[in-house]
């Protein structure tokens, strides 16, 4: 039994009642739209056409809302009449219809348009719409390319997701419910007032052109503090994440102060906008004050001379006063309402930023998917420069045979891990073509291309998830033996056994921390070699596989391995010589280019760049330069 259904089994009479209208909004649909709106107008427009069946019904129950309210001070009006007018032993006898329809009115209509307001909110629309923004932004930013999440912090995109959605539903909601129900209330409070007396309408009209007036000069203001603010908070956010993500720098380098002041000038900023926030809103809320109280002089100044000339009853001057009472009560709170949607608006601002941005590498139209392929692999005439004007890669070609195991070598920076980016279509080359079996991966979908090949980067890249679902990653549907197998034929199987997390988890399904954190780094790195033997790919890219492990456990799986490369396409970027001398040809790649090719024999012969940083390696890895291999 799933918790949902243990849940509902736990639910009494109100709860499973409630329950029913949950599923009005399907929070998980989907668009065709492949880019949400950039324009905050436009995004919560596309999603409140969504949901525009309950959002109806919401903007109705806030009419009825405010409409009920002015005919409940009316009747109380009323009923001060009917009370002065009547005798007390008749009361009952010569009014009991209206004394009953007042209490019909306060009992059963009011009640059921407060209950049907709170169903309409809170059961249909807050939990699932709210979910439905989030879902779809989420699936829009997670399409975005590598170089997308290169260039901002992840706490950041994910703040935007999560804010966004509730930042969208809560503007909706406070529009169609609290700004509908206070326009429905000043109409029907104004018509009642005019029929008290005309001056008295003048002098509403008179107050609400102020208020109006008021709100023209002050929001604008209100609105730019309010986009400040959450733009300074979603920079603090950032840094905040961007701390605790790299808190072993953190501890390694003594920089707690140094991030202290860091964090400390990200909370200066996102305060100093707080700050001219409020002050905007103190200006506002003290305009509103001021413009109530020269209100509410007038209208109790205007029903008093009524009631001394005798035009007016000593329950119309209450249901005046009660109207205007309760119109700057309304007043007042419809600024701080039009702060939070000025706030939310500019939230939505804030997200669409990030969540509404065309994606610059798609699949063209009509790319056609992939099937498996033999793995000839071939570069012609690639250029690319991170969109600079040069550096990088220039003019490179290079075919990789299928099953072929070829190595990338060359100094740090010379372009070796960017080459297997390329091929992966993690960035788009500016010149040239990439061709998997003689099809430009340009022509195919993403998703295809890469089921083509299996990674090993020399950064495990492990989820915060169980063991399993890590090793599972690699196939998704794979049976527990075949997660076991895999793990065995990695050398991972005994230490997965005796694993466990601070929830007690043991085994394959114990967490392994964000990123694998709570790992050492040989056993991520096995744990991501299990992963790839499980996916089975017929091109596998290899980024220091076995960097990370002890000479005991890589001996281990070197054998593993070799059946695992046996009759496939391999690419292994080196930055230890000694891993991959035995491969077919090593490929030396010196600022973007190739300058030399061969086995490790011929180039040693050859006596080059490669028989230089072979001779000159210090402790196994490569020089980081070509002046520390002369």
């Amino acid at each position: 039994m799933s918790m949902a259904d243990e849940e509902r089994k736990d639910d009494g009479f109100a709860e499973r009642i409630w329950r029913k209208p949950e599923g009005v909004i399907e929070p998980f649909a989907d668009t065709e739209r492949e880019v949400l709106p950039r324009d905050a107008w436009q995004f919560i427009l596309f999603f409140a056409r969504q949901a525009k069946g309950p959002f109806i019904l919401l903007l109705i129950v806030g009419g009825l809302s405010g409409a009920v309210d002015a005919a409940l001070y009316w009747s109380l009006g009323w009923l001060i009449d009917l009370l002065e007018k009547s005798s007390p032993s008749q009361l009952l006898a010569d009014h009991w219809q209206a004394l009953a329809a007042f209490l019909v009115l306060v009992l059963v209509i009011r009640a059921a348009v407060m209950i049907f307001n709170a169903v309409v909110e809170q059961q249909i629309i807050v939990p699932s719409f709210y979910q439905l923004v989030r879902w779809q932004s989420f699936r829009r930013v997670i399409e975005q390319p590598y170089s997308f999440y290169q260039n901002d912090f992840a706490g950041r995109i994910a703040t935007k997701i999560l804010q966004g959605g509730e930042a969208t539903g809560d503007f909706i909601v406070s529009t169609l419910q609290t700004m509908w129900s206070f326009l429905a209330f000043l109409v029907l409070a104004g018509t009642i007032l005019v029929m008290l007396d005309p001056m008295l309408g003048v002098l509403l009209a008179v107050w609400l052109v102020a208020y109006l007036g008021a709100a023209w000069l002050l929001l604008p203001k209100l609105r730019a503090a309010g986009r400040r603010s959450a733009d300074e908070r979603s920079i603090l956010n950032g840094r905040l994440v961007d701390a605790f993500t790299n808190i072993m720098a953190v501890k390694l380098f003594d920089s707690g102060h140094r991030e202290n002041d860091y964090v400390r000038d990200g909370m200066e900023r996102y305060l100093d906008a707080v700050k001219a926030l409020t002050r905007s809103i103190t200006s506002v809320r003290s305009a509103v004050a001021i413009l109530n109280g020269f209100m509410m002089a007038g209208v109790f100044w205007l029903a008093i001379r009524g009631w001394m000339n005798g035009n007016a009853t000593t329950g119309e001057i209450a249901a005046a006063m009660g109207l205007v009472f309760r119109l700057n009560q309304m007043s007042g709170y419809m600024m701080f309402n039009i702060n939070g949607l000025i706030r939310s608006f500019a939230t939505v601002q804030d997200a669409t930023g990030t969540i509404s941005v065309k994606p610059e590498l798609r699949d063209k139209p009509g790319a056609k998917t992939l099937a498996r392929v033999k793995g000839d692999l071939r570069f012609d005439n690639v250029s690319f420069h991170y969109g600079k004007p040069g550096g990088v890669i220039e003019s490179l070609d290079l075919n990789i045979r299928p099953g072929e195991r070829v190595a990338l070598v060359g100094p740090s920076g010379a372009g070796k891990t960017t080459l297997v980016n390329l091929a992966l279509r993690l960035f788009d080359i500016e010149s040239g073509r990439i061709l998997l079996d003689g099809t430009d991966i340009r022509d195919v979908t993403q998703a295809s291309l890469r089921a083509q090949f299996g990674v090993v980067a020399q950064d495990p890249l492990l989820m915060h998830r169980s063991i399993r679902d890590n090793i599972a990653y690699g196939r998704p549907g794979a049976t527990n033996e075949e997660i076991v197998e895999a793990a065995k034929r990695a050398a991972a199987h005994e230490f997965i056994l005796g694993a466990s997390d601070p929830k007690g988890r043991m085994g394959y399904d114990a967490h392994v921390g964000e990123r694998g954190v709570k790992l050492s780094g040989g056993q991520r790195q096995r744990i991501a070699i299990a992963r790839m033997m499980l996916k089975d790919a017929p091109i596998l890219i290899l980024d220091e596989a076995t960097s990370a492990l002890d000479s005991e456990v890589e001996a281990a799986i070197q054998e593993n391995l070799a059946r695992l490369m046996d009759g496939k396409t391999v690419v292994a970027v080196a930055h230890r010589l000694s891993t991959i001398a035995a491969l077919d040809r090593l490929v030396v790649i010196d600022k973007g280019k190739i300058v030399e090719e061969g086995t490790h024999e011929q180039l040693i012969a050859r006596d080059g760049l490669y028989a230089q940083l072979w001779r000159r390696q210090s402790g196994g890895f490569l020089a980081s330069n070509l002046q520390s291999a002369e």
